[in-house]
């Protein structure tokens, strides 16, 4: 089991498409900061990308890039830093013919967005930076899916939905692949994934989360002795191997119960717990209380989101 994947499968990743734009100066676009994660780039032209925060300078966009933005603050796009940026809906009116498409000095641009589910989904988001440019090489696979949306995108073929939602996962896995292989901040996980002395057990934690491992089990997937798989197992996550696994075992717990599509007994066979009452036992043990009561507070405060009432004080 490769262990991106199964973050992104358990985390639920789904993308949307914007839109493909072609528009000449002036224009701009505001995007607002509740969007889990944007996903611009640019096939023709150059655009630019900034925020409110003066801390943040604007970044250019040339053909190619590509730049993921993380939920939390609204972001800007246009033809020059500062323009007058309209919103999503009055853009798409003014901007959504496709009249300058073999224009040369016109912009062809891709606006996308991402969403995410559950503790997992928010542990991936969690891991990447804030603003994540990327400036793949000519011949770099993220820089050809980028030509193949713009392509996709263009037209209403048949099926297009299914090749945008294939392309879009494409472009995740690859920007994040990119950005996790760069940045000094990657997760553990990431890291201890690529190690060989490790990999074998790490997937085998995640691809059998409810199987009783014991460390000499793990380490002799490894190859290694116990101490020796211990020492590595340390100095690369952080942690023991059975508290890795039992902080894997709680993220997909808490997961499993947000969803309510499973009973207490389903999830303490899933997750390693011979009893409804071990799980409940050790999720009190993590949380301060009973997985049921949990659970409630979970649906209570989705509720109370929905509504609005989590902007009121008190």
């Amino acid at each position: 089991m490769d262990l991106l994947v199964d973050h992104l499968t358990r985390a639920r990743a789904s993308g949307a498409v914007f839109a493909r734009t072609v528009t000449r100066p002036p224009w701009g676009l505001r995007l607002g900061g509740s969007m889990q994660l944007a996903v611009h780039a640019v096939a023709q032209g150059r655009g630019w990308i900034w925020f409110d925060d003066a801390m943040q300078s604007p970044m250019q966009l040339a053909p190619g890039d590509v730049v993921l933005v993380r939920g939390g603050r609204d972001h800007y796009i246009g033809h020059e830093p500062g323009a007058t940026c309209a919103e999503p809906d009055d853009f798409r009116a003014r901007h959504g013919a496709d009249q300058l498409a073999g224009d040369p000095q016109a912009t062809i641009f891709l606006c996308g967005a991402y969403r995410f589910s559950g503790d997992i989904g928010s542990g991936l988001l969690n891991a990447l930076p804030q603003v994540m440019p990327l400036t793949p090489p000519i011949g770099d696979p993220l820089r050809d899916v980028v030509g193949l949306l713009s392509r996709e995108l263009a037209a209403i073929e048949p099926g297009q939905n299914t090749v945008l939602d294939r392309l879009l996962d494409v472009l995740l896995v690859l920007a994040i692949r990119t950005s996790f292989r760069q940045s000094p901040m990657a997760p553990r996980w990431y890291r201890a994934a690529a190690n060989p002395r490790l990999q074998g057990a790490l997937q085998a934690m995640h691809e059998k989360a409810g199987y009783p491992w014991s460390v000499p089990e793990l380490a002799d997937i490894s190859g290694l002795s116990r101490a020796s798989f211990a020492r590595a197992f340390g100095e690369a996550l952080g942690q023991t191997p059975m508290q890795y696994l039992t902080e894997w075992r709680m993220a997909l717990a808490r997961d499993y119960l947000r969803s309510g599509e499973k009973e207490l007994a389903e999830i303490a066979d899933l997750i390693g717990y011979g009893s409804p009452y071990a799980f409940a036992a050790a999720f009190r043990r993590h949380h301060g209380q009973p997985p049921g009561a949990w659970r409630q507070q979970e649906i209570a405060r989705a509720g109370n989101a929905e509504t609005g009432l989590d902007s009121h004080p008190g």
